[in-house]
């Protein structure tokens, strides 16, 4: 295959995709020699739209001289049996994974579309939006009054990822997750700001690598104080100061991603997944 050449990749589903694309976006990150072009085909939950997208696959295919890689989570057999006849290479996660699961426990499988990410149970979808409002109503030290009924308390620099660790923490968890950014003019002789030490037990500290933090600011705020890098190194520098000093359990966000930032906060805050699905 030509260095050039980017080996195509389709991520099929009945419904939106997510469960298709994480997880061969996550086999694919073991081939770094090789570029690929991803394309995510969701709601392919007719025979027709089926066969739309096989075409889509053997165009690819005639494009590109090789056989698309074809992650699929469809579950009606019918459009199962036309996606088996494209010109792709089929993976399907259903297949690999139902037929064991039926043989472990002795049933059949509904074989019901788009239960995983459906709506199955108000009280339970309630829940994961009341999480999200909690996390958007105290997000970046807007408020702290609701801190009292928080999961978490996410502190560290500004732009140090703590908005969208708290939001995944408030979408696949159902937790309620707060965040607060410190700066050097927060932190006086290496303690917390009063109105925070109340909340001490449900801290959990970001921290960066401040040439990364100054590249992320810089898109912010071009050309300020705020995004040089002597101000992010003094940032970085005084919180995690503070984090040592306060014993406040953290993590160094550079080269992580959200996912592993939210396990790495459960694990260590021994917190428990909210029921939201």
């Amino acid at each position: 295959m030509s260095n050039n050449k980017k080996y195509p990749v389709f991520f099929i589903s009945d419904r939106t995709g997510i469960t298709s694309e994480t997880l061969g976006r996550t086999l694919l990150t073991q081939f770094t020699s090789i570029g690929f072009e991803r394309i995510n085909l969701p709601f392919i939950n007719s025979v027709e739209k089926t066969r739309g997208a096989v075409e889509r696959i053997n165009q690819a295919a005639t494009a590109s001289n090789l056989s698309p890689l074809v992650f699929s989570t469809l579950i009606d057999d019918e459009c199962k049996t036309i996606l088996s006849e494209s010109r792709g290479e089929v993976i399907d996660f259903f297949a690999a994974f139902i037929q064991p699961l039926e043989e472990i426990l002795g049933r059949e499988s509904s074989h019901t579309t788009g239960l995983s990410h459906g709506i199955s149970d108000d009280t339970k979808y309630m829940n994961r939006i009341d999480a999200v409002n909690f996390t958007l109503s105290n997000d970046d030290g807007v408020s702290t009054k609701h801190y009292p009924s928080a999961d978490v308390l996410i502190v560290g620099a500004s732009r140090s990822g703590k908005t969208p660790t708290c939001l995944n923490l408030a979408l696949q968890y159902g937790l309620r997750a707060a965040n607060y950014p410190l700066d050097a003019d927060d932190i006086l002789n290496g303690s917390l700001p009063e109105l925070l030490s109340p909340y001490r037990d449900k801290m959990f500290g970001l921290t960066i690598q401040p040439e990364r933090l100054q590249r992320i600011r810089e898109k912010r705020r071009p050309g300020s104080s705020y995004a040089s890098l002597k101000q992010c190194q003094k940032d970085v520098r005084t919180v995690e100061a503070l984090f040592h000093h306060e014993d406040i359990p953290y993590l160094d966000t550079s080269q992580v991603s959200i996912e592993e930032i939210c396990t790495t906060i459960m694990e260590k805050m021994a917190l428990k997944r909210r029921s939201i699905n």
